[in-house]
């Protein structure tokens, strides 16, 4: 297929060179990379379901079931296909979410408390309604293990749904959300690493902390690379893995202790900067083609190298794992996570089931109460003030969104509920339908009680929420 190539005036412009121009904030790539992978999210989870529920569920769920190992002769790992994923690829999502995290506390949507106050109210209150509902209809026995499960909100699901409106989302519900879900998910990490954790290991608890003191010192040392990092985070995530923590917390782990400001001289780097493009130019001026003029190669190579370093090390790597998270890791999660069997013909027994009533009560009237109720509560006591150009109408909508709880509601279900199929095949399934609803619910009443907002000017680009 040819390349498109266009002329604005007497410029020729190749689709290369639009890469200049697209200048996205963090939170702006944050928000479009998310939106597309809750798009791609509902396509495995529908295709999972599919297989799930055809002829082909039984090599569906034997392929999950397959057991892979790797190490060396006296130091193995083996474990099934499904727990790799949820074990290890889940990890890189952890490692995202502790990097987003991090971001959002020092120089984000949560670094001014101010500002955070209202998002952490409303998330706090989505996250402590929806589990007392759950633990009011499951008071005791194995079942009431599930009550972390209705506490989370999916992010991607989340955004791909309120992207779907358009020009009806305000830019500041976006970033409440946003701001909403962080909150939300560091909630679920400490609900795991506190409640859901086996029994420990304390030989593979001292590795840990060993790796963690290793990690800090590399911080205060001032290591800026990221490869040191990475390495001894492999093994803090295997130590994790023996010690009864669950080891996806390792990635959060990691995350927290990569140094997140940049090291750097501003007026040195400019210098630098307006110096390395005079050397290019000098040998530019020797050969046009970069291929055979390998001064000129080189040149161009190191003035990449240069802006890349000059970022903060967490900034680099959250960038670099976007992508693979967003697009590879939590897609294949639905794939082997959401293919569950339903039995259409007992829908009403799934519905009035003790574990899919509690999570689906709590998803959808939990959040909606603990969200919109505390951030109302909020506003009318003088705690804090909406943001600007939004309204009740939008919180509401946005409290029904949170109840789509799919990625790490089902993360929590598998947790809560490994030694006990039967009831771990009805929380998936109360999840499913929850999210469904608290998503289309959601999706409605914005359409209803929203207008497309008027542009005031033609935008130098898209935003995320349009790309989408």
């Amino acid at each position: 297929m040819k390349k498109k190539r266009r002329l604005l005036g007497k410029e020729y412009v190749a689709p290369w060179e639009r890469a200049f121009d697209k200048v996205l904030s963090p939170l702006e790539e944050f928000i479009h990379r998310q939106t597309t992978s809750g798009v791609l999210l509902m396509l495995c989870a529908v295709i999972a379901l599919i297989l799930a529920n055809s002829h082909f569920a039984e090599t569906y769920h034997h392929l999950f079931q397959t057991y892979l190992t790797i190490g060396l002769e006296n130091f193995q790992l083996s474990k099934s296909l499904h727990h790799w994923i949820n074990d290890g690829l889940m990890a890189i999502f952890f490692l995202v979410v502790g990097l987003e995290l991090k971001r959002e506390l020092l120089v984000g949507e949560l670094a001014n408390v101010k500002q955070a106050l209202l998002p952490i109210i409303a998330a706090v209150g989505g996250m402590l309604v929806p589990a007392l509902i759950y633990v009011a209809i499951n008071p005791t026995g194995h079942t009431s293990d599930g009550w972390g499960i209705p506490m989370a909100t999916d992010i991607a699901f989340a955004l791909g749904a309120l992207a779907l409106l358009g020009k009806r989302v305000p830019q500041s519900l976006l970033m409440f959300l946003v701001a909403l879900a962080i909150v939300d998910d560091l909630g679920a990490v400490i609900v795991i690493a506190i409640f859901y954790t086996e029994a420990l290991n304390m030989t593979a608890l001292a590795l840990v902390a060993f790796f963690i003191f290793t990690l800090v010192s590399l911080n205060l040392a001032g290591v800026r690379r990221l490869s040191p990092y990475l390495l001894i985070g492999t093994f803090l995530w295997i130590a994790m893995l023996k010690s009864g923590i669950h080891a996806t917390l390792a990635g959060v782990i990691l995350a927290f202790t990569i140094p997140m400001k940049p090291k750097y001289d501003p007026k040195r780097f400019l210098s630098l900067i307006i110096e390395s493009v005079q050397n290019i130019k000098d040998t530019y001026k020797k050969d046009e083609n970069i291929i055979v003029n390998d001064a000129l190669r080189s040149r161009v190579r190191a003035l990449g190298n240069g802006v890349n370093l000059v970022q903060a090390p967490a900034q680099i790597l959250e960038s670099k794992l976007h992508l693979p998270s967003a697009y590879i890791v939590i897609p294949i999660f639905a794939l082997a996570n959401a293919g569950v069997p339903i039995d259409w013909s007992n829908i009403g027994g799934i519905v009035v089931h003790p574990v899919a009533m509690g999570i689906g009560l709590g998803l959808v009237v939990g959040k909606l109460i603990g969200i919109a109720g505390f951030t109302w509560v909020a506003v009318k006591a003088g705690v804090c003030d909406l943001p600007k150009g939004l309204n009740m109408n939008h919180i509401i909508g946005v409290a029904f969104m949170g109840g789509i709880g799919f990625t790490m509601s089902i993360f929590i279900a598998e947790l809560g509920f490994a030694l006990h199929p039967a009831d771990l095949l009805m929380a998936k399934t109360g999840i499913l339908f929850a999210s469904l609803t608290a998503g289309i619910t959601g999706f409605i009443w914005l359409y209803m009680t929203t207008k497309k907002t008027k542009p005031v000017e033609e935008p130098l680009m898209q935003a995320p929420s349009e790309q989408s």
